[in-house]
């Protein structure tokens, strides 16, 4: 049996699961029109941008790469191909406004879908094991396979790691609201155990391998154990309490060890994958499919029937909810659960590869007044990184951004459960993710200064170098008239000399 550890901190959350919990997954309607960025703007500014290899009216079809990275080192600069989720044809490639907090507009290839749906050739990897490590990696990375479980890291970049003894595979999904991990794992578990044992593969033989999921899903906990049976495999229940999902607090819960900011599980030997990027990789391996779609969990009481739905990425969010009947009148949109997504201006906007939950309400949205901080202590006592959330608000208060870094500001991980349950309302996420913008921002501007005095000093040695050789130059030349000219006297006492003699 493996020995869980238990974090500091964390929240109970209401989970508002049984909304779509017991719903299967279904697929989702084929949009008329499918927009396709060509960056995950989580990446920015680390990756490098796909670049298309269509042009406005080529006819695609599904699976069929329509962008990819020309630069020889991309696999190494966080960038992934991407292919057409539908066939159809290209209508335009142009800026659009894609789902994130900042409003980004991104470069997006966006497609007039025909309604067949018309697969490519598609080449699978049956005979995986006999074929080296890096061939397999190759063909994940040239299959478009991100993160699915929020980041959208590249997968093969994680696959490359040397020294790896422990697989995790995350199914804690501890978020309120979504259900679609959940659903994956009791609708597909053979398939999530098939992917692991590719990866496993991969990353050269690894030891332990462990699939956690939380105690509150006793049906996806029994499948994956059935589906399990024979395999070197561990399917471990973890508890129900958030954010057992992040990374870093579910390898202390598994394993005991923990990670700082500044080093990756990758360092301690450790490698975590989500369990749809799990089956992802199942599907690009054993059947040659590049990653076009995934589970996402639409929910909230703006709809009639809130379901899990299998999306494919580019489909407008509008055509989602309305698959699922909307009520009335939209008031708020929310993309990801409650605790760390964001509100959505507009439906307009498409599915990515890291939307995994949509919460569509209709309910009329009161602000609720954010009062004086009473210096209770509970934001420290749910604090899953042991810090001290309020000292770090007085501080951000005060301008002091220096004294935030004292307390180790960019050890949180927004998880937001300070904010969850500061009886004062106070939105510290909010203000800890603008001292550290500010932060970067103060500290890009110090690079820019110190390369600015680098420059000028350079450039200040560069001109009196010049004028010294300029001047050493001068003087050479005018010893070398003086040498000549006296060499010429010389010569004329000389003459005279005879003259006279």
């Amino acid at each position: 049996m493996t020995s869980l550890w238990e974090f500091h901190g964390g929240v109970r959350l209401e989970e508002h699961k049984t909304i779509t919990s017991e719903k299967p997954i279904v697929p989702a309607n084929i949009p008329p029109l499918l927009i396709l960025p060509l960056l995950l703007p989580l990446l920015q500014p680390i990756g490098e941008p796909a670049e298309p290899i269509v042009k406005v009216g080529d006819k695609v079809l599904k699976g069929q790469t329509i962008a990819l990275c020309r630069r020889k080192y991309c696999r190494q600069l966080m960038s992934v191909p991407i292919h057409a989720p539908s066939s159809g044809t290209v209508i335009a490639i142009e800026p659009r406004a894609i789902p994130h907090p900042s409003g980004l507009m991104i470069s997006c290839i966006v497609i007039e879908t025909d309604g067949q749906d018309t697969w490519t050739t598609r080449i699978p990897l049956t005979d995986y094991a006999t074929l080296p490590p890096g061939v397999v990696r190759d063909h994940i990375a040239q299959a478009g396979i991100v993160g699915l479980g929020g980041a959208g890291f590249p997968t093969h970049i994680k696959l490359e790691s040397e020294g790896i003894d422990t697989l995790i595979i995350n199914g804690a999904e501890c978020t309120s609201y979504i259900t679609c991990d959940d659903r994956l794992m009791r609708e597909h578990p053979h398939d999530i155990i098939a992917g692991v044992q590719i990866i496993r593969y991969v990353l050269g033989g690894v030891k332990r391998c462990i699939i956690a999921v939380e105690d509150n899903k006793p049906a996806a906990y029994k499948s994956l154990i059935e589906a399990a049976a024979g395999e070197s495999v561990e399917i471990v229940q973890v508890p129900t309490i958030y954010p057992t999902g992040e990374e870093r607090r579910l390898i202390y819960i598994l394993t005991g060890k923990e990670i700082g900011r500044t080093n990756v599980p990758a360092h301690i030997g450790i490698v975590v994958h989500n369990v749809e990027t799990t089956k992802a990789v199942y599907q690009a391996v054993q059947h040659g499919q590049p990653l076009l779609s995934r589970t996402i969990t639409v929910t909230g009481d703006g709809l009639e029937n809130p379901q899990n739905l299998e999306v494919l990425f580019g489909t407008p969010i509008h055509i989602l909810i309305d698959q699922c009947q909307r009520k009335s009148k939209i008031e708020k949109l929310i993309m990801g659960g409650p605790m760390t997504g964001f509100t959505l201006p507009n439906d307009k906007m498409p599915v990515i590869k890291t939307t995994n939950c949509l919460i569509v309400s209709t309910a009329d949205i009161v602000e609720t007044p954010v009062m004086p901080c009473i210096r209770c202590g509970a934001c420290a006592n749910v604090c899953p990184v042991n810090l001290l959330p309020q000292q770090l608000y007085w501080h951000i208060k005060a301008n002091d951004l220096e004294k935030t870094q004292e307390y180790h500001l960019f050890e949180c991980i927004r998880c937001g459960c300070c904010a969850y349950v500061c009886p004062s309302n106070i939105p510290l996420v909010c203000y800890f993710s603008y001292a550290m913008a500010e932060i970067r921002a103060i500290e890009r501007k110090r690079k820019k200064a110190a390369i600015a005095k680098q420059r000028h000093e350079f450039r200040a040695f560069r001109i009196e170098r010049n004028k010294q050789a300029n001047q050493s130059q001068q003087k050479m030349v005018q010893d070398k008239s003086a040498a000549i000219k006296a060499a010429i006297e010389r010569v004329k006492a000389k003459k005279e000399k005879v003259i006279q003699s």
